[in-house]
């Protein structure tokens, strides 16, 4: 049924009484390469997973394109918005201001970056609506009880400041105007009419929003938009995109893609996933010495075996078959063993960590030192496919010595003092 190589491997697998340490020396080498797959497929798998969260929350708080104008604001941002929504592959567009201010309340003082939005567009180009938590982004198209205009904050924010829904804030623009006592910092009473939550501690810490209009009035800049947000239909043409809206304004107008403003933080994660698969893939090398070291045991003990294969008629390539299959053998089981356990583990990531968060006390990732609070998992099948490739070359190229070792035997030298 199946060639005489294989079934002699398989004979050989097996140890006898006097044999034991050759068959434990064998388990620990599936052991090793069954550690080293599911190591490195844990492993990417919380790496794919951590870049896409990523690259969600950011996607998510800022849009796919940022629209700029050399020397200053977008004046006519109605009629560029309207160029814009015209450009192949573009999903939306909606203006925004951008400001650093100080935020003071009764609970804390803390510097922030004030963001004018148009609430009626936001929606299109970001999830802002989906990310508030308590009241609503039309809170910010009315003043509250006729006298105060809203602000949104993000809840870390929020926290910082001691402040609630409804409470009042006070917004300090370093920007002031100039008095005979030097000069004065702007300032302008806002109240908390919302609180959002995009999950990453950076943006929750930092960001508010105001309306459109509410902060052309704070920074006495006239009808003008600081940028212009774009969402495309396809991110990964978001560079494409960028170019063809560059073309159709023409200068002194300028497109920032999402994966150009954030390309070292992308390119720190794929240079961190190619090293971890490096360094883990010297476990699977470990446990290929393992393999090398059990194939030569056992071709010293069987060396009377192969000498009287070689006497029957046995080719060199057959004897060296017989010690790759046992090889490949053990790569196999391991890799097998490893892929099964590595998947289960990674496709059950999130449920794991809140056990061992819940079992020792303690949170694998405080969201004030990640970017994300919760350990992702994402399983890629081209991972797998490598992670198996690898392990099975690594196994493979284990065999190549020993196997040559049995074929080069003599028969002569082996029998002499039987």
């Amino acid at each position: 049924m199946f060639p005489y190589e294989l079934f002699i491997s398989l004979r050989y697998l097996k140890a006898k009484r006097k044999q034991v340490f050759i068959s434990i020396i064998t388990f620990i080498s599936i052991l090793g390469v069954m550690l080293g797959v599911m190591a490195l497929i844990v492993v990417l798998a919380v790496m794919n997973g951590f870049q896409h969260e990523v690259k969600e929350k950011i996607l998510g708080t800022n849009a796919h394109i940022l629209l700029l104008r050399y020397g200053g604001g977008i004046e006519d941002y109605h009629g560029v918005m309207k160029k814009v929504e015209g450009v192949p592959g573009v999903h939306a567009a909606a203006p925004f201001i951008y400001s650093q201010v100080m935020l003071s309340s009764k609970g804390g003082v803390a510097g922030a970056v004030l963001r004018g939005i148009d609430p009626s567009c936001e929606g299109k180009v970001s999830s802002l609506p989906q990310n508030i938590k308590e009241g609503s982004i039309n809170s910010l198209n009315r003043d509250v009880g006729g006298r105060l205009p809203g602000v949104i904050l993000g809840r870390e924010l929020a926290k910082n400041l001691g402040c609630f829904l409804d409470d009042p804030v006070t917004v300090i623009s370093p920007l002031g105007d100039v008095t005979p006592l030097g000069m004065a910092p702007r300032v302008k009473r806002f109240r908390v009419t919302g609180i959002f939550e995009s999950g990453m501690f950076d943006y929750d810490s930092t960001l508010a929003y105001i309306s459109l209009s509410s902060a052309q009035r704070f920074l006495r800049i006239g009808d003008v938009a600081t940028a212009i947000e774009i969402r495309v239909k396809d991110i990964y043409k978001a560079r494409i995109v960028a170019e063809r809206i560059e073309r159709e304004l023409g200068f002194p107008y300028k497109a920032r893609d999402w994966m150009e403003m954030n390309k070292n933080l992308f390119s720190a994660l794929r240079m961190e996933k190619r090293v971890m698969f490096i360094l883990l893939s010297l476990i699977i090398g470990v446990a290929a010495f393992n393999i090398i070291c059990t194939l030569i045991m056992v071709v010293m003990e069987k060396s009377r075996d192969i000498a009287i294969l070689k006497s029957m008629g046995a080719k060199r390539l057959s004897i060296m078959k017989i010690f790759i299959f046992e090889g490949l053998i053990i790569g196999v089981v391991g890799t097998f063993l490893g892929s099964l356990l590595g998947l289960l583990i990674a496709c059950n990531m999130e449920g794991i960590s809140s056990f061992v968060e819940r079992l020792f006390g303690f949170k694998i990732l405080p969201g004030d030192v990640y970017y994300i609070s919760q350990l992702p998992s994402r399983v890629d099948t081209l991972d797998v496919i490598i992670v198996i490739c690898v392990a099975m070359g690594i196994s493979l190229l284990a065999t190549v010595y020993p196997a040559w070792k049995a074929s080069s035997l003599d028969p002569a030298e082996a029998l002499r003092y039987e």
